[in-house]
């Protein structure tokens, strides 16, 4: 379970906390609101012409993992251990026997089922950047609903359910998402963009953001968000949660300026695309150890994943591969930086069992239980997305037709448009039109006002 003191707080006698439910139920919220900032910072990176359809994969996903957590995701992920710390049981398919009053630590158990909800939301979501302007909308469907239930359910038993054994067995530590979240989407993303192929044009044409104000309002809901998805993985509202919530920040800083200070030496200039980007990188590296590490901790974190980020973005220009909006160079990247860090920053203060890590005095123990959770994480991930994305591709299609690719996959599958360009220029005409043959009466004008009105 995310947080690192929760196996301690169910230890405890069950007593409600109001505070620690309201905190969670404001942060349930404010991640659930990720979502719809990542799709507009998706939507602005992408080109003009496949705006909605990014869109559209980001909210179908809250519909489509909602649906599948509800029946039986969430038995399966956090249910009673069937055996080995693999995968739980049934008990709890479409929420049997979660009464109001059962509690979780000192939270109601439903607040707990629905702020673990949008974690697996964030996380099928974030995978659609990888495949975009290129995908179609039907195979994503079936897409969220198989990958939901085959990857992130298990991959989430491991990490943070009854008895998981990546944190039972191995001893490695992720508190809100190093693993379920970054990693696995990160993985899951290069194994749907292998699948899938490259864009029509890529490495030839270019695919520049088509609007960088809607990658940084997109960027801002996701860093506001950010704060329920760390600090809320404390479970309560107390000082862990506090110390998450700085280093958060922290680490969303000092990435932000890596990147930009990479941006200048390399390009000769600063971008607030790279900004934008920095601050995502440091948010997806502080994740895993927001609740494990001290502030100096969460600053080389931050700035870590920065740098390395920044540079990281260009594999796929080098290998050859399609990763549309980065996933992997930030995500999963950014997810392996903080995550494998926790065994050298890890501070024992707050972890659960006093963990330290390298440059703590806690020598190398630690550090080499995060490489194994880093390895079998995303090497389960990547495998089992490329089966399940390569059978979809194989019977119902994954692949948008190059037709409807090269006309845009808003006009082609949604039979809309984002930006209505038709009666901006419509209107220009009349303008124009009228500057050249001015007329003494008002009532010259009303029939191109009702063209406006009807075109609008």
């Amino acid at each position: 379970m995310n947080a690192a003191a929760l196996p301690t707080q169910l230890a405890a006698p069950a007593e409600l906390s109001a505070g620690d439910t309201a905190w969670l139920l404001v942060a349930t919220a404010m991640v659930l609101l990720m979502t719809p900032g990542l799709a507009l910072f998706y939507g602005g990176m992408v080109r003009a012409k496949s705006v909605l359809n990014m869109i559209m994969m980001s909210f179908s996903a809250i519909a489509v993992v909602s649906l599948v957590w509800f029946a039986f995701g969430w038995s399966l992920a956090f249910g009673d251990d069937l055996g080995g710390g693999l995968i739980g049981d049934f008990g709890q398919v479409f929420l049997h026997g979660m009464k109001p009053d059962s509690l979780t630590g000192t939270v109601p158990s439903l607040v707990f089922m629905a702020f673990q909800l949008t974690f697996a939301i964030i996380t099928v979501a974030l995978i659609s950047g990888a495949i975009a302007d290129r995908t179609k909308f039907r195979g994503w469907l079936v897409f969220c609903a198989v990958w939901v239930a085959l990857v992130y359910v298990p991959i989430a038993h491991w990490v943070w359910g009854p008895n998981g054994w990546i944190r039972e067995e191995l001893g490695a530590l992720d508190f809100a998402g190093g693993l379920v979240v970054e990693i696995n989407s990160g993985a899951a993303g290069l194994a749907v963009a292998l699948v899938l192929g490259p864009r029509l044009g890529f490495k030839r044409d270019p695919m520049r953001p088509h609007n960088l104000p809607l990658v940084m309002l997109g960027a801002g809901l996701l860093w506001f968000g950010w704060f329920g998805f760390n600090a809320g993985s404390a479970l309560g509202a107390n000082g862990l949660a506090a110390q998450s919530l700085v280093n958060t920040q922290a680490a969303a800083c000092t990435a932000l300026l890596g990147w930009i200070m990479v941006e200048r030496k390399r390009d000769g200039h600063a971008t607030t695309f790279g900004a934008a980007s920095g601050a995502v990188a440091g948010l997806v590296a502080i994740t895993p150890s927001c609740g494990l590490v001290d502030m100096p901790g969460a600053m080389a974190i931050g700035l870590a994943a920065g740098v390395l980020c920044s540079y990281a973005v260009g594999w796929k220009h080098k290998f050859g591969y399609d990763d549309s909006l980065d996933v992997v160079g930030v995500h999963f990247v950014g997810g392996v930086v903080g995550t494998v860090l926790i065994g050298v920053f890890a501070w024992d203060a707050v972890t659960p069992a006093g963990e330290r890590g390298l440059l703590h005095g806690g020598g190398l123990g630690l550090l080499g239980k995060q490489i194994a959770a880093v390895l079998v994480t995303a090497a389960f991930s990547f495998a089992a997305t490329y089966v399940i994305a390569k059978v979809i591709d194989r019977t119902i299609g994954f692949r948008a037709s190059a037709d409807d690719e090269m006309r845009g996959l808003d006009l082609a599958v949604h039979a809309e448009t984002a930006y209505d360009l038709g009666s901006v220029g419509a209107a220009s005409h009349l303008s124009s039109a009228a500057k050249a043959h001015p007329g003494p009466s008002p009532a010259r004008a009303e029939p191109a006002d009702r063209i406006d009105a009807d075109e609008d």
